[in-house]
């Protein structure tokens, strides 16, 4: 059972103890935070989410393991963000972070210990589709965290439990409550663990690939020079502020050109689009298992699902045409297909298209 320390976890694994089984508390150390950064935004994975993982397992009576997965989380995670904004593309750490570290060690360590089941406190649910395992999206629309589990193997989805599924996150909070966990009340926080101001732009600043990036021009879709950037970096699609642009209409950026180091910007309009490429494509149902049914596509967690149509393009690429323009299609972020509360697969968007 993978204890972050938060409430979510916790009831997780007080419902599994409460099944019987028989389980091992694992907490993942992946970051060390400055001691004023942790004061200041209590943000996940500090020393005292530690503590309140091995508290909450004294008190259900089970084994707890505190690991050290630093350097393979700075090498696959926090490495693969720079680099992705480096390139001028807009990562998602969180559902890397989801197959490279937590499932895939989960998985290494359970081995080792002999575990049927890797389990999370994730707001999801295993099911089956089509004569396949498939993740689902959490009864909670609210919390639903499917979006990020796209990319876990579908050969591992029969030994993943997800314990809180079909609960709200108000239900987690009273079934901790009546375990005694004293989680139960604690916030939780929204950010990227390892950016806990949530400041990426002072984040990248600080390393040495920062420190590269060069000023350029910013132009419009004309070319005609609007004002400078500070290193194209710092900036995602559907971005608005800190351009220093004074201009009669709001500008926002549509595209990045790491090979020309320049910004586009223009109106709102500029940023829809009713296309994508995407590629690294993972799928827990096969395309051709699906083309007779209706297919929505979402292009960011909290996005609205769209009918869209997948034009496979050999098992890694596809192309994504949508029933309506999408906003702020992100090279960098991922797109994620469903049909209903089953998810059939997803990917990493490469480029907008223009059709």
């Amino acid at each position: 059972m993978a204890m972050s320390g938060g409430v979510d976890s916790s009831t997780a694994a007080a419902l599994l103890k409460e099944e019987g089984r028989d389980i091992v508390g694992v907490t993942m150390r992946v970051w060390e935070h400055p001691e004023d950064v942790e004061a200041r935004n209590g943000t996940c994975c500090t020393l005292d989410d530690v503590e309140d993982a091995r508290r909450v397992a004294i008190r259900l009576g089970i084994p707890h393991y505190t690991v050290n997965v630093k350097a393979e989380f700075k090498e696959k995670v926090v490495d693969y963000f720079v680099a992705e904004y480096m390139r001028g593309r807009t990562p998602n750490p969180c559902v890397l972070c989801n197959q490279v570290i937590k499932f895939d060690y989960l998985f290494r360590l359970g081995a080792k210990l002999g575990a049927g089941h890797v389990a999370t406190g994730h707001y999801a649910r295993i099911g089956q589709f089509r004569g396949h395992t498939v993740v689902m999206r959490g009864l909670d629309a609210a919390k639903d965290q499917s979006y990020f589990l796209f990319s876990i193997g579908p050969d591992r989805l029969k030994r993943i439990l997800f314990p809180l599924g079909a609960h709200s996150k108000q239900e987690t909070r009273a079934m901790a409550e009546k375990y005694g966990l004293h989680t139960a009340k604690k916030h939780e926080s929204q950010e990227i663990c390892f950016v806990p101001d949530n400041d990426y732009t002072n984040f990248i600043k600080k390393l040495p690939e920062g420190k590269s990036a060069r000023e350029g021009e910013i132009v419009d879709f004309d070319g005609r020079k609007m004002g400078r950037h500070k290193g194209f970096p710092f900036y995602t699609v559907g971005q608005r502020r800190g351009l220093g642009i004074g201009h009669s209409e709001r500008l926002y950026v549509a595209a990045i050109e790491p090979d020309t180091n320049r910004i586009i910007v223009g109106n709102k309009s500029r940023l829809y689009g009713k296309a994508l490429s995407a590629g690294g494509m993972n799928w827990f149902v096969p395309p051709e298992d699906f083309a007779d049914i209706q297919v929505t596509a979402r292009i960011r967690h909290q996005g609205k699902d769209t009918p869209t149509v997948i034009i496979p393009e050999g098992k890694e690429r596809v192309t994504v045409e949508f029933a309506e323009p999408q906003l702020a299609i992100t090279p960098g972020q991922a797109v994620v297909f469903y049909h209903g509360d089953v998810v059939l697969g997803g990917g990493w968007i490469e480029k907008r298209l223009d059709k």
